[in-house]
Protein backbone atom coordinates (compact mmCIF):
# COMPACT_ATOMS: atom_id res chain seq x y z
CA UNK A 1 0.00 0.00 0.00
CA UNK A 2 1.31 3.47 -0.64
CA UNK A 3 1.92 5.81 2.34
CA UNK A 4 2.70 9.42 2.82
CA UNK A 5 3.52 9.76 6.73
CA UNK A 6 3.76 13.00 8.37
CA UNK A 7 6.81 12.69 9.96
CA UNK A 8 7.04 16.69 11.89
CA UNK A 9 4.03 18.86 11.58
CA UNK A 10 5.30 21.73 13.16
CA UNK A 11 6.93 24.80 11.88
CA UNK A 12 10.35 26.05 12.21
CA UNK A 13 11.40 25.65 16.50
CA UNK A 14 9.07 22.68 16.44
CA UNK A 15 6.43 22.35 19.32
CA UNK A 16 7.07 23.54 21.87
CA UNK A 17 10.04 26.48 20.71
CA UNK A 18 13.06 25.97 22.90
CA UNK A 19 13.08 29.60 23.40
CA UNK A 20 8.90 30.83 23.63
CA UNK A 21 7.13 30.86 26.44
CA UNK A 22 3.94 31.83 24.56
CA UNK A 23 0.45 30.88 26.19
CA UNK A 24 0.97 27.29 23.44
CA UNK A 25 4.68 26.87 24.99
CA UNK A 26 3.68 27.03 27.98
CA UNK A 27 0.54 25.26 28.33
CA UNK A 28 2.02 22.40 26.35
CA UNK A 29 5.00 21.66 28.66
CA UNK A 30 3.22 22.06 31.80
CA UNK A 31 0.16 19.99 30.58
CA UNK A 32 -2.62 22.92 30.90
CA UNK A 33 -3.87 23.06 27.60
CA UNK A 34 -4.74 19.77 25.52
CA UNK A 35 -2.00 19.95 22.93
CA UNK A 36 0.82 17.83 21.38
CA UNK A 37 4.10 18.07 20.80
CA UNK A 38 5.14 18.47 17.20
CA UNK A 39 8.84 17.90 15.38
CA UNK A 40 9.30 20.30 12.64
CA UNK A 41 7.72 19.97 9.10
CA UNK A 42 8.20 16.59 7.27
CA UNK A 43 6.70 13.92 5.52
CA UNK A 44 7.86 10.27 3.84
CA UNK A 45 6.63 8.36 1.06
CA UNK A 46 6.40 4.77 0.32
CA UNK A 47 5.19 2.03 -2.31
CA UNK A 48 6.01 -0.74 -0.11
CA UNK A 49 6.53 0.21 3.68
CA UNK A 50 10.17 -0.25 2.91
CA UNK A 51 11.83 2.06 0.69
CA UNK A 52 10.97 5.57 1.35
CA UNK A 53 11.72 8.92 -0.06
CA UNK A 54 12.37 11.94 2.45
CA UNK A 55 10.77 15.39 1.82
CA UNK A 56 12.37 17.81 3.33
CA UNK A 57 14.50 17.09 5.83
CA UNK A 58 14.06 18.84 9.04
CA UNK A 59 16.82 19.27 11.80
CA UNK A 60 13.97 16.86 13.95
CA UNK A 61 15.18 14.00 11.64
CA UNK A 62 16.56 11.77 13.95
CA UNK A 63 13.90 11.59 16.38
CA UNK A 64 11.46 11.40 13.35
CA UNK A 65 13.46 8.33 12.29
CA UNK A 66 13.19 6.95 16.07
CA UNK A 67 9.74 7.53 16.09
CA UNK A 68 8.84 5.74 12.82
CA UNK A 69 10.78 2.04 12.61
CA UNK A 70 9.93 1.28 8.67
CA UNK A 71 12.68 4.11 8.16
CA UNK A 72 15.41 1.63 9.64
CA UNK A 73 15.02 -1.71 8.35
CA UNK A 74 17.29 -3.86 9.82
CA UNK A 75 18.68 -5.65 6.29
CA UNK A 76 22.13 -4.77 7.30
CA UNK A 77 24.35 -4.34 10.05
CA UNK A 78 24.33 -0.11 8.88
CA UNK A 79 20.88 0.11 6.68
CA UNK A 80 18.44 3.11 5.96
CA UNK A 81 14.67 3.13 4.15
CA UNK A 82 15.66 6.36 3.41
CA UNK A 83 16.05 6.39 -0.76
CA UNK A 84 16.17 9.59 -1.38
CA UNK A 85 15.13 13.32 -0.17
CA UNK A 86 13.61 16.27 -1.70
CA UNK A 87 13.61 19.50 -0.21
CA UNK A 88 10.63 22.20 -1.35
CA UNK A 89 13.20 25.10 -0.87
CA UNK A 90 16.39 25.65 1.42
CA UNK A 91 15.41 27.16 4.85
CA UNK A 92 17.00 25.39 7.59
CA UNK A 93 14.21 24.23 9.02
CA UNK A 94 13.92 21.78 5.67
CA UNK A 95 17.57 21.23 5.17
CA UNK A 96 19.38 21.55 8.06
CA UNK A 97 18.43 17.31 8.49
CA UNK A 98 20.83 16.50 5.48
CA UNK A 99 23.76 16.95 8.13
CA UNK A 100 22.77 14.41 10.33
CA UNK A 101 22.30 11.92 7.62
CA UNK A 102 26.04 12.37 6.68
CA UNK A 103 26.62 8.94 8.05
CA UNK A 104 24.91 7.38 4.78
CA UNK A 105 26.84 5.08 3.51
CA UNK A 106 26.32 6.11 -0.42
CA UNK A 107 26.33 9.20 -2.17
CA UNK A 108 22.87 10.69 -1.15
CA UNK A 109 20.69 11.47 -3.58
CA UNK A 110 18.86 15.13 -3.02
CA UNK A 111 16.11 16.30 -5.84
CA UNK A 112 15.43 19.94 -5.58
CA UNK A 113 15.27 23.10 -7.69
CA UNK A 114 18.66 24.69 -9.27
CA UNK A 115 18.01 27.71 -6.96
CA UNK A 116 17.67 25.56 -4.02
CA UNK A 117 21.47 23.50 -5.13
CA UNK A 118 22.99 27.14 -5.61
CA UNK A 119 21.83 28.36 -2.07
CA UNK A 120 22.87 25.06 -0.41
CA UNK A 121 26.23 24.93 -2.53
CA UNK A 122 26.99 28.55 -1.88
CA UNK A 123 24.94 30.09 1.01
CA UNK A 124 24.41 27.24 3.38
CA UNK A 125 27.37 25.02 2.10
CA UNK A 126 26.03 21.72 2.42
CA UNK A 127 26.55 20.37 -0.77
CA UNK A 128 30.55 21.08 0.34
CA UNK A 129 30.68 20.27 3.96
CA UNK A 130 28.63 16.79 3.06
CA UNK A 131 31.69 16.25 0.56
CA UNK A 132 33.41 14.92 3.61
CA UNK A 133 31.04 12.50 4.77
CA UNK A 134 28.71 10.38 2.42
CA UNK A 135 28.48 13.40 -0.53
CA UNK A 136 25.07 14.35 -2.42
CA UNK A 137 24.08 13.26 -5.39
CA UNK A 138 22.27 15.97 -6.74
CA UNK A 139 18.65 16.10 -8.68
CA UNK A 140 17.88 19.34 -10.70
CA UNK A 141 14.10 19.47 -10.70
CA UNK A 142 12.54 20.51 -13.42
CA UNK A 143 9.61 23.69 -13.66
CA UNK A 144 7.93 22.69 -16.97
CA UNK A 145 5.71 20.37 -15.83
CA UNK A 146 7.38 17.38 -16.59
CA UNK A 147 6.73 14.94 -14.28
CA UNK A 148 9.24 12.42 -12.31
CA UNK A 149 10.10 9.54 -10.12
CA UNK A 150 12.59 8.36 -7.54
CA UNK A 151 14.21 5.09 -8.04
CA UNK A 152 12.57 2.35 -7.04
CA UNK A 153 9.28 3.96 -7.12
CA UNK A 154 7.54 2.80 -9.96
CA UNK A 155 3.63 4.03 -9.23
CA UNK A 156 4.61 7.06 -7.77
CA UNK A 157 4.84 10.23 -10.08
CA UNK A 158 5.81 13.66 -9.01
CA UNK A 159 6.05 17.23 -10.05
CA UNK A 160 7.21 20.18 -8.69
CA UNK A 161 4.67 23.21 -8.53
CA UNK A 162 6.25 26.59 -8.20
CA UNK A 163 5.32 29.02 -5.81
CA UNK A 164 5.89 32.54 -5.09
CA UNK A 165 8.08 33.01 -2.04
CA UNK A 166 11.23 34.04 -1.33
CA UNK A 167 14.58 32.04 -0.61
CA UNK A 168 15.77 32.18 2.81
CA UNK A 169 17.54 34.90 4.85
CA UNK A 170 20.94 33.78 4.27
CA UNK A 171 20.75 33.30 0.59
CA UNK A 172 22.73 35.49 -1.63
CA UNK A 173 19.89 36.18 -3.93
CA UNK A 174 17.26 36.96 -0.86
CA UNK A 175 16.99 40.63 -2.47
CA UNK A 176 16.29 38.91 -5.84
CA UNK A 177 13.97 36.12 -5.52
CA UNK A 178 14.09 33.61 -8.31
CA UNK A 179 11.69 31.27 -9.77
CA UNK A 180 11.90 27.85 -7.56
CA UNK A 181 13.33 29.05 -4.53
CA UNK A 182 10.05 27.42 -3.19
CA UNK A 183 7.98 24.42 -4.95
CA UNK A 184 4.80 22.65 -3.92
CA UNK A 185 4.85 18.78 -4.82
CA UNK A 186 2.27 17.21 -6.79
CA UNK A 187 1.98 13.49 -5.50
CA UNK A 188 0.65 10.75 -7.97
CA UNK A 189 -0.26 7.24 -7.23
CA UNK A 190 -0.72 5.80 -10.95
CA UNK A 191 -2.01 2.49 -10.19
CA UNK A 192 -5.03 4.37 -7.55
CA UNK A 193 -5.62 7.82 -9.64
CA UNK A 194 -4.88 9.38 -6.15
CA UNK A 195 -3.40 12.87 -6.28
CA UNK A 196 -2.08 14.39 -3.80
CA UNK A 197 -1.19 18.34 -3.20
CA UNK A 198 1.71 19.27 -0.85
CA UNK A 199 2.37 22.78 -0.03
CA UNK A 200 4.25 23.73 3.44
CA UNK A 201 4.96 27.09 2.66
CA UNK A 202 2.21 29.03 0.24
CA UNK A 203 1.96 32.52 0.57
CA UNK A 204 -0.94 33.18 -2.74
CA UNK A 205 -3.25 31.26 -4.41
CA UNK A 206 -1.74 31.87 -7.88
CA UNK A 207 -4.15 30.70 -10.89
CA UNK A 208 -1.89 27.44 -11.00
CA UNK A 209 -1.97 26.63 -7.42
CA UNK A 210 -6.21 27.00 -7.88
CA UNK A 211 -6.13 24.38 -10.32
CA UNK A 212 -3.44 21.91 -8.08
CA UNK A 213 -5.55 22.42 -4.96
CA UNK A 214 -9.07 21.96 -7.40
CA UNK A 215 -7.76 18.92 -9.25
CA UNK A 216 -6.25 17.28 -5.36
CA UNK A 217 -8.12 14.08 -3.66
CA UNK A 218 -6.12 15.25 -0.72
CA UNK A 219 -4.47 18.48 0.30
CA UNK A 220 -1.72 19.15 2.70
CA UNK A 221 -1.19 22.71 2.86
CA UNK A 222 0.38 25.22 4.77
CA UNK A 223 -1.19 26.10 8.51
CA UNK A 224 1.34 28.08 9.83
CA UNK A 225 -0.29 31.14 11.08
CA UNK A 226 -4.24 32.04 11.99
CA UNK A 227 -3.93 35.34 11.84
CA UNK A 228 -2.08 37.25 9.02
CA UNK A 229 -0.82 40.05 12.12
CA UNK A 230 -0.45 36.65 14.64
CA UNK A 231 3.47 37.55 15.28
CA UNK A 232 2.90 41.10 16.00
CA UNK A 233 0.02 40.95 18.23
CA UNK A 234 2.19 38.48 20.38
CA UNK A 235 5.18 40.97 20.21
CA UNK A 236 6.98 38.14 19.03
CA UNK A 237 7.90 39.91 15.61
CA UNK A 238 7.36 42.75 13.63
CA UNK A 239 6.84 40.67 10.32
CA UNK A 240 3.34 39.27 9.28
CA UNK A 241 2.68 36.06 8.45
CA UNK A 242 2.78 37.33 4.73
CA UNK A 243 5.73 38.94 5.05
CA UNK A 244 7.22 35.35 6.31
CA UNK A 245 5.47 33.94 3.15
CA UNK A 246 2.25 32.56 4.22
CA UNK A 247 -0.87 32.44 3.62
CA UNK A 248 -2.82 33.15 7.16
CA UNK A 249 -5.89 30.86 7.92
CA UNK A 250 -8.63 33.41 9.28
CA UNK A 251 -10.15 35.96 7.37
CA UNK A 252 -11.98 36.58 4.09
CA UNK A 253 -8.85 35.73 1.84
CA UNK A 254 -7.37 32.93 3.81
CA UNK A 255 -6.46 29.60 3.70
CA UNK A 256 -9.92 28.39 5.28
CA UNK A 257 -11.37 30.33 1.97
CA UNK A 258 -9.47 28.90 -0.45
CA UNK A 259 -10.11 25.65 1.07
CA UNK A 260 -13.67 25.59 1.10
CA UNK A 261 -13.82 26.16 -2.69
CA UNK A 262 -11.73 23.08 -3.11
CA UNK A 263 -13.13 19.58 -3.80
CA UNK A 264 -10.93 17.54 -2.19
CA UNK A 265 -12.03 14.62 -0.27
CA UNK A 266 -9.25 15.62 2.52
CA UNK A 267 -8.11 19.22 3.50
CA UNK A 268 -4.79 18.99 6.27
CA UNK A 269 -3.17 21.92 7.73
CA UNK A 270 0.71 21.51 8.00
CA UNK A 271 3.69 23.26 8.73
CA UNK A 272 1.92 24.97 12.30
CA UNK A 273 3.46 27.54 14.37
CA UNK A 274 4.20 27.35 17.87
CA UNK A 275 1.60 30.37 18.56
CA UNK A 276 -0.66 28.61 16.21
CA UNK A 277 -4.44 28.45 18.60
CA UNK A 278 -5.41 25.83 16.17
CA UNK A 279 -2.92 23.38 18.34
CA UNK A 280 -5.09 23.50 21.18
CA UNK A 281 -7.46 21.26 20.58
CA UNK A 282 -10.48 22.21 22.36
CA UNK A 283 -9.97 25.61 21.34
CA UNK A 284 -12.58 27.71 18.93
CA UNK A 285 -10.22 27.68 16.14
CA UNK A 286 -10.32 23.93 15.88
CA UNK A 287 -13.51 23.97 15.90
CA UNK A 288 -13.77 26.47 13.24
CA UNK A 289 -11.33 24.27 11.54
CA UNK A 290 -13.62 21.05 11.36
CA UNK A 291 -16.96 22.92 10.40
CA UNK A 292 -15.17 23.22 7.38
CA UNK A 293 -14.20 20.17 7.06
CA UNK A 294 -10.11 20.78 7.72
CA UNK A 295 -7.82 18.74 9.90
CA UNK A 296 -4.69 19.55 11.55
CA UNK A 297 -1.56 16.91 10.78
CA UNK A 298 0.65 15.61 13.77
CA UNK A 299 3.25 13.56 13.71
CA UNK A 300 2.69 10.26 12.67
CA UNK A 301 -0.59 11.13 10.68
CA UNK A 302 -0.68 8.56 7.88
CA UNK A 303 -2.54 8.91 4.37
CA UNK A 304 -3.43 6.15 2.38
CA UNK A 305 -3.05 7.09 -1.61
Amino acid sequence: MTILRVLGSAAGGGFPQWNCNCANCDGVRRGAIKATARTQSSIALSEDGVHWLLVNASPDVLTQIRATPALQPARAARDTGIVAVLVMDAQIDHVTGLLMLREHRAALPLYATAPVLRDLAEGFPLSRILSHYCTLETHPLLLDGTPFTVPPFTALTLQAIPLESKPPPYSPNRAAPQRGDNIGLRIVNRATGKRVFYAPGLARIEPHVRAELDQADVVLVDGTFWRDDEMQRLGLSQKSALDMGHLAQSGPNGMIAALDETRAARKVLIHINNTNPILVEDSPEREELAAHGIEVAYDGMEIAL
